[in-house]
This record gives structure tokens, sequence and C-alpha cells, in this order.
């Protein structure tokens, strides 16, 4: 309950705040171009808290019950009966380019939102893991294409990865881009190699909640930079019983170089009740050990284990993990800049991938998930928050931008049939389109929300 709590009250915070600035765009620009605004409200339904602005418009601002979206009602002769003196202030008077620029405003607000959250991001400096291959499993597609763990990714296509998350979003674009991925990846005192993935094909599965690291068949973390040193040895355990020590270093196993603890783990974990063959580094010599792995249960599955632990990290393999991306202020605008542009244009393809059907419906996302999001980025702390709402921020962007009647996108269609018209649409033609866009929404709805339910269940 106390998680529930706190993910709820990350996501109204969230929102409050996207939907604050979206509706700040169309305020801000409507008041600037000389349109009445009548009343501002962040949330819907009745009022919790209102005031009134000053003279000559008095606007109204509202803090309303229903913290899930928000509002600017202006002057409009389709709502209502307009004083003449008042009649070229109404939003319906004033001229079709200036209403498109309006509208355009919430949206773009969205962007520069995420561009401000960056920036703030960058300038203080993001922390991050390097993009390092940790587990490559047997058979796979990545084990073929010569990938091993330890194997540090450099760049991806022609762009740099910094970052685990960098790699993550730059795997996820090369996917959709024509299905082959092209990494630059070199490990430890080794020259850079080139490794293509070519999934041509399989998209659509991997595209799947949870499906793409598995389904290319290795995984990303630190942990495979982390040499196999032994810390302790559980007493009884088939490690003491062959001989192990601690201080001792793994560096072979039934004649397979080891890398480091996790491909040490994930050899042991593969062969329960086999016995091997180990060479371990002692004391500056290489002694060989005969063990014989012992085998437990997990889900119903046998996994070997032999009851060692690792070591401590040095300071230099954590020096070798860790990095940051900070930059100056002026470098830090053009980077920021920079990454909601290649977020929006993920987020584009993205979208008009899973509109064609060449990527899965249930990676979108209902507000059940973005609360969980919300409370998981929150507890990691400012940085992870700030990442998160502008990510959201340029979704909230481009979702109100479709051709849909019921957002702003749709009513700049509107505003665009008119010009063409040279006379405003008829009264049942708006109300038809209207009707259409919330259809649109409610099947939306639906489908993100049983989305949701179904990875709640599933996990």
């Amino acid at each position: 309950m106390p998680d529930f709590v706190f993910s709820a009250l990350a996501f109204v915070v969230a929102i409050s705040v996207l939907v604050a600035v979206h509706e700040y765009g169309h305020f801000w620009v409507a008041r600037k171009l000389g349109f009445k605004v009548l009343r501002f409200s962040i949330g819907f339904g009745r009022p919790l808290w209102k005031w009134r602005g000053r003279a000559p418009d008095e606007v109204e601002y509202w803090l309303s019950s229903i913290p899930l979206g928000g509002y600017v009602k202006m002057l409009d002769e389709r709502e209502g009966p307009v004083e003449e003196h008042e009649r070229h202030r109404a939003f319906n008077r004033r001229p079709i380019p200036q209403r498109i620029a309006v509208l355009l405003a919430g949206p773009g607000f969205n962007f520069l939102f995420a561009i401000v959250v960056y920036w703030l991001m960058f300038v203080s400096g993001v922390p991050g893991i390097r993009p390092i291959v940790e587990d490559v499993a047997p058979g796979s597609l990545a084990e073929a294409a010569g990938l091993r763990p330890g194997d540090v990714i450099e760049a991806i296509g022609d762009e740099p990865t910094a970052t685990l998350e960098d790699a993550v979003l730059t795997i996820f674009d090369e996917l959709l881009a024509d299905g082959r991925i092209d990494l630059t990846v070199h490990a430890l005192d080794e020259a850079p190699r080139s490794v293509e993935l070519d999934v041509r094909g399989r998209v659509s599965a991997l595209t799947e909640p949870d499906a793409l690291f598995p389904g290319l068949g290795f995984s990303l973390g630190p942990l495979a930079l982390v040499p196999a040193d032994i810390d302790r040895i559980d007493a009884g355990s088939p490690a003491e019983q062959a001989g192990f020590a601690a201080g001792d270093r793994v560096v072979a196993a039934e004649g397979e170089a080891i890398r480091g603890w996790q491909q040490w783990v994930a050899f042991v974990r593969a062969r329960p009740g086999q016995t091997v063959s180990t060479q371990v580094l002692r004391d500056g010599r290489e002694i060989e050990l005969t063990l014989v792995i012992g085998a437990v249960e997990e889900n119903g599955v046998a996994v070997g284990r032999i009851g060692t632990w690792p070591a401590r990290l040095s300071d230099e393999i954590v020096e070798r993990i860790r990095t940051e991306q900070r930059y100056g202020p002026i470098a830090a605008v053009s980077r920021s800049v920079a990454r909601t542009w290649e977020m929006s244009a993920l987020t584009v393809r993205l979208l008009g991938h899973m509109l064609m059907g060449e990527v899965s419906l249930r990676n979108a996302s209902g507000p059940i998930m973005i609360a969980a999001y919300a409370g998981e980025s929150a507890a990691l702390g400012l940085t992870a928050f700030l990442s998160f709402l502008g990510i959201v921020s340029i979704s909230l962007g481009i979702m109100n931008l479709l051709p849909i009647p019921i957002l702003d996108g749709g009513q700049i269609v509107f505003q665009i049939a008119e010009w063409l018209k040279g006379a405003p649409l008829s009264e049942r033609a708006l109300a038809f389109g209207q009707q259409l866009g919330i259809a649109f929404l409610i099947v939306l709805m639906g489908v993100v929300f049983y989305n949701d339910l179904s990875r709640i269940f599933a996990t």
C-alpha cells in the first residue's frame, strides 16, 4: 500500500506538471495573439481552488478536483453569445494561422519542457553505467554473431553509446530502421571489432514487452567486468571440497576462458551434478582443481551451485563501469535539443510501426503502468524522475499532434479544412468529428488498460 500511494502521488505530480506546461503553451500564445481567455484550469471537474486575474480580462484560474488533464477556455461564438465589442477576440473570429499557432503551442511547450529537463540533467551530470555485455545465451543470435561477455559496446551503427541507456535506445532504433543491428564492441585489452545482429523478420516478436534482449540472446550490465575472484567459501560446499580457497581467481573451466564473475556463475549454473576441470590463479601461479558441481532446484529446474562468493569491487573496476554525461551550459543546449529530437523521432517511428502492425500494440502503456514508472523513477532520485518527465512530455506532445478531432492535431485539421473551404465547417461535421475522436480515445483507453492489467497479472 505505501508503494501504491507513493506511485499515485508521483503520477499526480507528473501529470499535473506536464498538463500545466501543455495548457500554459495554449494560454500564453493565445494571450500574446489577442485571443480572450476565460479560464485556465489544471484538472477537470469542480474547482478545489480558484481565483480571478486582474482587469480587464479577469481570467479565472482553477485547480480542479480531477487531476488527470486540464484545459484553456477561450471566448468563442460557437459556445454562446458574444458581445459586439469583444467579437474580434473570439477564437472563431481570429485569423486561421493564429488559431493554428495557439493549437500548436501546447505540444510545442511539451517539447520545450523536455529540452529544459534534459538541459538541467546534462548540466548537473547524468550518472550511468557503461553498456557492457553481461551474459550471452548459448545457441543464441548474439553468440552466433560473436558477442562475448565483457564486451563493451562503443557504438551502434554510427551512434556512439556512452551509457547503457544510450545503447538500449539505439538498439531499439536500429531494430525499427532496417532489422540489422551493427555493433562496434571491444573486450579488455583488445582492438574494436564489428558484430552484426540480423533480426529481419523477427521485429514484431522482439518488440513484445520484455522480449528484446531475451530474443537477441544477451543482457547488458556491469557484472561481466567483475573478475572471478573468490572472497569466501561456504563450509562443506562443493567448492571447499574441491580445494578452492579465498583469494583464488578462476581463469578457465573445461578449457573455456573465464573472463568474469558473471560468466563463472553462468558456467556453474548450467552444469548441475557435473564434474569439471577448473584452473585458478593462486599466489601468482596457476593450479588445476577438479570440481563436482552441486545441484539445487529453482522454479522446478535443477541448477548448479558450489558455494563461492565474489570479492568486493576494486576502485579500478568501479571506474571502468561508471560513467557520467556532463556538459557546460552552452554545450548542454545542443545536446538537450538532440536528445529531445532523438526521443521524438523514436516515438514517432514506434507509433508508425504499431499502426502498421509491425510492432506489438502491447507496447502501449496506460495510466496504471505510467503511475508505476513514475513511482519507480521518483524513488531513484531527482535525475531519474526528470528523465521520466522528459520522456512523457515528448509522448504527450506527439500524442496531441495526432489528427484525431478531439486532440490538438485534429483541431488543426479542422482549421486547415476551413481555410481551404473559405467558410466555417458545419456544426454537423464538427459534431461528427468530435464523436469520432471520442470513440477512438475510448478504444485506445481500452487497449492500454488491457495492456496494463495484463502486465500486472503476468507478474
